[in-house]
């Protein structure tokens, strides 16, 4: 099985490293394809107005100057000598949870192998404040991560999805097991903009990654990692809403 791994976090991410040891658990056949530098946040988006660099560090470890969806796509078209059977995107330095997903590079990345007809799926690990900075714990990611994939290695996806997985805050022995949950959402009216003042005088503002609340009372993603579970969740690219297709084509008869 050829396996390609990719991030957002950048080539020399820790979470990279983590997913390479769970990698080599289920294949040797390993590539490696992610952004030089971190791309957190950029979602699904592509360079288009300027070029892409790319840089071999060994026989089957790239790096690009780009964003995930660039480092698939050059794997795909310009590294990779066949398709692979699977890409693994991750293991990413906090939680990719609920409406999220949409800023998510790390879960872009799984959207573009997905956009491909590949087998893809994007790993996360939640962290608390105490993780914050360079001390993020990978514990609960290395020690379920071969449990969480075997399963999915001959299920067949069905076009145009992919599958979501974050673990935990906590240590391994600590976990609960695992949960096939749905998507949850955020209340991002209570999400922060903390504004300060630079050196020169002029202001600047970081966007808060707390202080946002999530709907309780149902089972989604956000409640399985609250309750101390691994949460897989399949994700699709049709972003449709059939009940409304009715209503709104009323109004242009």
């Amino acid at each position: 099985m050829r396996i390609l791994l990719t991030n957002d976090d950048g080539i020399h991410a820790p979470g990279l490293e983590v997913l390479e040891r769970i990698a080599s658990r289920l294949s040797d056949d390993i590539w490696i394809c992610a952004p030089s530098e971190e791309q957190s946040g950029a979602g699904h988006s592509l360079t288009l107005t300027r070029p892409v660099r790319l840089r071999q560090h060994d026989a089957r470890r790239f790096s690009v100057a780009g964003t995930p969806t660039d480092s698939v796509t050059m794997a795909l078209k310009k590294i990779m000598p066949e398709p692979p059977d699977l890409i693994l995107s991750g293991v990413n330095r906090g939680a990719n949870l609920g409406d999220d997903v949409t800023y998510s590079g790390t879960v872009s990345a799984a959207f573009e192998g997905a956009l491909a007809g590949i087998r893809s799926i994007a790993l996360s690990q939640v962290y608390t404040k105490e993780g914050l900075g360079e001390n993020v714990p990978f514990e609960a990611a290395e020690h379920w991560g071969e449990a969480v994939l075997r399963p999915l290695l001959d299920l067949p996806f069905a076009e145009r999805t992919l599958v979501n997985v974050n673990f935990p805050p906590l240590a391994a022995d600590a976990v609960k097991g695992i949960r096939v949950v749905r998507q949850g959402f955020h209340d991002y009216a209570r999400g922060s903009v903390v504004e300060s003042t630079d050196p020169r005088g002029f202001p600047y503002y970081w966007f808060g990654l707390h202080g946002i609340e999530h709907t309780p009372g149902h089972e989604t993603d956000l409640e399985a990692i609250a309750d101390g579970y691994v949460a897989v969740t399949p994700l699709q690219l049709d972003f449709t809403h059939a009940a409304s297709l009715r209503s709104l084509a009323a109004r242009y008869q």
